[in-house]
């Protein structure tokens, strides 16, 4: 279908206004947002426009320009989209916390039982547990207090630190953070490994948790696979 003189006339002022804009060094892609005219309909049109040096040197700053542009938005959508999945997620722990009764001891328990076959020492004749997390050593210690009632004070404490760290200050920091006497920390563990590497601030070493009492390190480990084996078959053997 052919253009009328009308559509012809107003289709040439179009290409000129693009014209001048390309010679002044904008991009395709602005003069196509800028005019709404196709990017193939433009490439056809300045294939025989000549560009000088400083033009040439503009479209490449608008370039780079505009591609650390498009990476900054690129991140800030992925940060968007990774917290509505963080949250999503928190939701859906949420929901999960509401059907459970927190306050039944037995519910603690088998979270203890659960956490200690992760992370606890099963291989002497004891009761202890080691982490690099204080919330993990908390929750370990309130259920030995609530649980079992075991008095705090018998606890004994281990660090295990890397070279540069300073043995009084992380013992300090344990001490401060699980509220157990400074005088439970008895023992410090240096790796001789880690000489001549730097250390990152947030972390404190490993602290080690010990009590002589090796019937609650029975019940947890009996509890935790039962549970475990009992889910594996359908029916709980307890």
């Amino acid at each position: 279908m052919k253009l009328r003189w009308y559509e012809k006339s107003k289709w040439q002022i179009r290409k000129q206004e693009a014209m001048k804009l390309r010679k002044k060094g904008l991009s395709i892609g602005k003069i196509e947002q800028r005019l709404g005219i196709r990017r193939s309909t433009l490439s056809g049109w300045f294939q025989n426009v000549q560009l000088s040096k400083k033009q040439k040197e503009k479209l490449l700053h608008d370039w780079k320009n505009g591609l650390i542009k498009a990476r900054k938005k690129a991140v800030l959508w992925h940060n968007e989209q990774k917290d509505k999945r963080l949250q999503h997620a928190k939701d859906g722990a949420l929901k999960t916390l509401k059907n459970l009764d927190l306050n039944n001891p037995h519910t603690f328990e088998l979270a203890l039982a659960m956490l200690y076959l992760g992370e606890g020492s099963k291989r002497n004749v004891e009761t202890a547990i080691g982490s690099s997390d204080p919330m993990i050593l908390k929750f370990f210690l309130k259920g030995l207090q609530n649980l079992y009632n075991l008095d705090l004070e018998k606890i004994r404490c281990e660090l295990y630190l890397r070279a540069d760290q300073d043995p009084g200050k992380m013992k300090n920091f344990w001490a401060r953070e699980l509220k157990l006497p400074l005088g439970s920390f008895k023992q410090v563990n240096i790796d001789k490994r880690t000489i001549g590497s730097k250390t990152y601030p947030q972390y404190k070493g490993v602290c080690n948790l010990r009590c002589a009492n090796v019937a609650i390190q029975r019940k947890l480990i009996f509890l935790s696979e039962l549970f475990c084996n009992g889910i594996i078959d359908k029916t709980m053997r307890i």
